[in-house]
């Protein structure tokens, strides 16, 4: 049995003990692992997607913190914990701790739930009709898929696995660029699902306030993937099967919901502007250096009533991008589809590049773009705004400057300080196959 089984036997211990409330107050405790994947009930289902919704929160905020300090996006101080001011800062990474260990584990534990259910729906007597099926596969598939690209994007050249169906006979670790592939191939056909069967869905969808129908919310995440893959004609067509609007609300999208209702979590990005070095959370103070004047992004982070030094780093700024413990956290939302479009546009076609950069810009209070129309020009326009639109919101800047070679553009603060590439294989997957 491989080393992934101690992952994915977390999950079969704590399929549905996740204790969570969601919008009607409904407990998730309820079904059993067995019960699931034997034959699935409507019920079971109905509780088993709301748990899926639920575990997708889990190990959010490391996720979140620690590819936000690989780019230099803000500096997570904690004296109790040196390792995110030490460890992260300088690439010298453990393969056995709890900022490797737990995002990857969280992941996998999901797709091992999802798994579960999918099975169940294949081995189901109740009365689901056809469509109720369908829809609920493409919807499952979509969000398995979200999670293997979760991984990916911390693991990046080691690889992921992606067959985990059989805890026994897990299938081997594929490289980057064929888990991208076949993730983006796992969302087409989920796509094809949502579609055919009009969304029928047996359940609710718990996205945040996003208005959207499920198959556009699945092309926006597969955008994304192609963007990675540097595919530009297949991003321009999934955007436009997406919820993506270039005049529209660039706040609307697909949400991670917190509450301080029963059982639920709240968002543990939310700390104070004026945290002590017992938590905080510090812009990098290359943030406030770079932005441009009038920018209204500036409002991200605020300026602390003095600053707060550790570990030989003193930021005068806290981050402000979820000044409540109840702010949702963006999955994908439509400012990040029009940088998208921008960058599917930028080496041929750069006057819809400049139209994109120019809503965004506008948006932040900054006047239109009027740099040059080269491609390394837009280029570096575009990511200069994801830095500043994706501030804070799942280390996308570490991302896309690995993703366009410029890694060593990330400011290091101290002598010793490194970028780190990818975190390393956790220490019970590094055995040989």
């Amino acid at each position: 049995m491989k080393n992934l089984n101690k992952y994915l036997l977390i999950a079969c211990s704590i399929f549905f003990v996740f204790s969570c409330q969601v919008e009607d107050g409904a407990n998730l405790n309820g079904a059993s692992t067995s019960s699931v994947a034997t034959d699935i009930s409507r019920g079971e289902l109905i509780n088993a997607t709301a748990g899926v919704f639920a575990d997708m929160r889990t190990g959010l905020t490391l996720q979140v913190d620690t590819q936000s300090v690989f780019g230099r996006e803000y500096w997570r101080f904690q004296s109790s914990e040196p390792r995110y001011t030490a460890d992260l800062l300088t690439a010298n990474l453990d393969n056995n701790t709890f900022y490797t260990v737990t995002p990857y584990t969280a992941r996998y534990s999901n797709i091992k739930n999802i798994n579960l259910i999918l099975e169940g729906l294949d081995n189901t007597t109740a009365d689901f009709s056809d469509s109720e099926l369908t829809a609920s596969r493409g919807f499952l598939n979509t969000i398995k898929a979200h999670e293997l690209l979760m991984v990916l994007n911390q693991q990046y050249l080691n690889g992921i696995r992606i067959d985990v169906e059989d805890e026994n006979d897990l299938g081997g670790f594929v490289g980057y660029d064929q888990a991208l592939e076949a993730i983006s191939t796992l969302l087409g056909t989920s796509y094809d699902n949502l579609v055919s069967s009009g969304e029928d869905f047996p359940f609710q969808i718990i996205l945040g306030d996003y208005s959207g129908s499920v198959a556009e919310f699945n092309a926006a995440l597969n955008a994304r993937v192609e963007a990675y893959r540097g595919n530009y004609a297949n991003v321009l067509s999934l955007l436009d099967q997406s919820f993506l609007n270039i005049n529209g609300d660039l706040r609307n999208g697909a949400y991670h919901i917190f509450s301080l209702t029963g059982a639920d979590i709240t968002n543990s990005l939310s700390v104070g502007v004026n945290a002590t070095t017992g938590g905080a959370r510090v812009a990098h103070p290359s943030f406030v250096q770079d932005i441009l004047p009038n920018d209204s992004r500036m409002s991200k982070v605020a300026m602390r009533d003095e600053p707060i030094t550790l570990d030989n780093l003193t930021g005068s700024f806290g981050m402000n991008v979820y000044p409540n413990n109840t702010d949702p956290v963006a999955i994908v939302r439509n400012e990040e589809l029009i940088l998208l479009y921008a960058e599917a546009n930028y080496q041929n076609n750069s006057g819809e590049a400049i139209r994109a950069i120019d809503r965004i810009r506008t948006a932040a209070n900054l006047p239109p773009y009027t740099g040059s129309p080269a491609p390394a020009a837009l280029l570096d326009e575009i990511l200069f705004q994801k830095r500043y639109s994706l501030f804070g919101e799942g280390g996308h800047r570490w991302i896309d400057l690995r993703r366009f070679d410029r890694l060593d553009q990330l400011p290091l603060d101290r002598s010793g300080d490194q970028v780190a590439v990818q975190f390393p294989r956790p220490a019970n997957e590094n055995t040989p196959q």
